[in-house]
C-alpha cells in the first residue's frame, strides 16, 4: 500500500478548486502557523436541497436520456473517475475531497414524484446514476436509491441501474417486481478480477466476485443483468476483458458494453500520481497507450469517438470485445425492451398521452 494515501481511499492528494482564486501553499517548511491537513478524514455527509433533481442527456453516445443523481461525490475512490471535476463546482476538491465530502440530495424523492406527476411528463428510461454509484456505502444509510426504486414501481417508470456495489442487493425484491413489468435493467461496472487491484485503484468497490454472484443471483430470478467493463486501461486491465465477458455470460448476463479510459481535468494528475506509486515501472507505458487512444491527449471530449477512443489500439480493443462477446455470450438472449405503457400518473394508466 502507498503511504501517502489513506487507507480506503483512492488518492490522499487534494488539487486546487479551479474555481477558487486562491489555495493554502506551504512555501516555508518551518513556518510555526502552518495547520497540517487532516490527511485521513472521515467520511462527512452533507445534506442538501436541490431545484431539481432529472437530468437531461443529449449526447449521441449515451444511451439515456434521463439521469438521477441522489448523491455528489463518491465514497467509492476510483482513481479515474470522471466524476472527480464536477466536486469543484460545490467548491469541494477533485481528489481526497470527492471521497470524503459526500452530497446527500435528500429532497430528491420528493422532487422527482413531483416530475413524475405533471400532467406533461412523458416517460423515458432513466438511469441510477449517470454521475456517481447510487449504491455508494451512504446509501447504506440514507436509502434514497430504494425509495427511488419504490417510486419508480409504484408510478410505473422504467429505470436502468448501474453500481460497483453489492449494497444493491438490499432491494432485490423491488428490483424484481419493476423486472415483471419490464421497467428495469441492471449494469454492473467491473473491469478486472484482480482483488489485490481492487484495493488500490476501486478501493471502496465491491470485487468482481461478489458482483458476479449477483448477476447471477439477480439474473435466476428474473431481472435482466448486463456488464460494463469500463473504463479500460491498456496496461493495467485490458488483458483480463475476455475473461470477464466469459464469466458474466456464464453468470446469466444477457449484454455487454465497455469504454476506455479517458483523463480529464485534475483526474489526469492523480491518475499519474496513482501510477507512480504502484506501477512506476510502466507508467510510461501506460500514459501514452491511453494518450494513444484520444489522439496524443490524455482525454477527448468528441461525441462518438470519447468513449471508444479511436486509432491502431481503439481498433483492436473493439476487436477484442467483439470476439469475446461472440464467443461467450448468447446472440438469442437480449435486454428486454422497456415497457413504458406501464407508466401512471396519481395512480391512473395514462395510454392515451404516451
Amino acid at each position: 500500500m502507498n503511504p501517502n494515501v489513506p487507507t480506503g481511499r483512492g488518492t490522499g492528494n487534494r488539487p486546487a478548486n479551479v474555481f477558487e482564486k486562491s489555495e493554502f501553499v506551504r512555501e516555508f517548511p518551518e513556518g510555526i502557523d502552518w495547520t497540517e491537513p487532516d490527511v485521513s478524514p472521515a467520511t462527512e455527509f452533507l445534506q442538501v436541497e436541490s431545484k431539481s433533481i432529472l437530468s437531461f442527456n443529449d449526447s449521441p453516445d449515451i444511451p439515456f436520456s434521463y439521469s438521477v443523481n441522489p448523491y455528489q461525490g463518491c465514497e467509492h475512490g476510483c482513481v479515474y473517475c470522471y466524476a472527480r471535476n464536477s466536486h469543484q463546482y460545490w467548491g469541494y476538491d477533485a481528489g481526497l475531497g470527492f471521497e470524503s465530502k459526500i452530497l446527500v440530495k435528500k429532497d430528491c424523492v420528493r422532487l422527482l414524484r413531483k416530475e413524475f406527476e405533471k400532467k406533461n411528463y412523458r416517460p423515458r428510461p432513466m438511469v441510477l446514476s449517470g454521475n456517481t454509484d447510487c449504491y455508494q456505502p451512504a446509501e447504506r444509510k440514507f436509502k434514497l436509491t430504494g425509495s427511488i426504486l419504490e417510486l419508480c414501481l409504484e408510478f410505473g417508470h422504467p429505470v436502468s441501474i448501474i453500481t460497483k456495489n453489492s449494497l444493491i442487493d438490499r432491494d432485490r425484491e423491488t428490483i424484481r417486481a419493476l423486472a415483471e413489468k419490464k421497467l428495469v435493467h441492471v449494469y454492473f461496472s467491473i473491469n478486472h478480477l484482480d482483488a489485490r487491484l481492487k484495493r488500490v485503484m476501486e478501493p471502496r468497490t465491491a470485487t468482481a466476485r461478489k458482483k458476479l454472484d449477483l448477476i447471477q443471483k439477480f439474473s435466476s430470478c428474473g431481472i435482466p443483468c448486463g456488464i460494463m467493463v469500463a473504463p479500460i486501461i491498456p496496461g493495467i486491465n485490458l488483458e483480463a476483458m475476455p475473461q470477464l465477458i466469459r464469466e458474466a455470460g456464464a453468470a446469466g448476463a444477457l449484454k455487454a458494453g465497455y469504454t476506455v479510459v479517458r483523463l480529464n481535468g485534475h483526474v489526469k494528475k492523480l491518475f499519474q500520481d496513482w501510477l507512480e506509486a504502484y506501477f512506476p515501472d510502466r507508467k510510461n507505458k501506460v500514459m501514452h497507450q491511453i494518450e494513444s487512444l484520444h489522439g496524443g491527449q490524455s482525454n477527448d471530449v468528441q461525441w462518438g469517438r470519447r468513449m471508444k477512443g479511436e486509432g491502431v489500439l481503439a481498433q483492436s480493443i473493439s476487436s477484442l470485445f467483439r470476439a469475446a462477446v461472440n464467443k461467450y455470450m448468447d446472440p438469442q438472449r437480449t435486454m428486454p425492451e422497456f415497457d413504458v405503457t406501464q407508466f401512471k400518473r396519481n395512480g391512473q394508466l395514462n395510454l392515451f398521452s404516451l
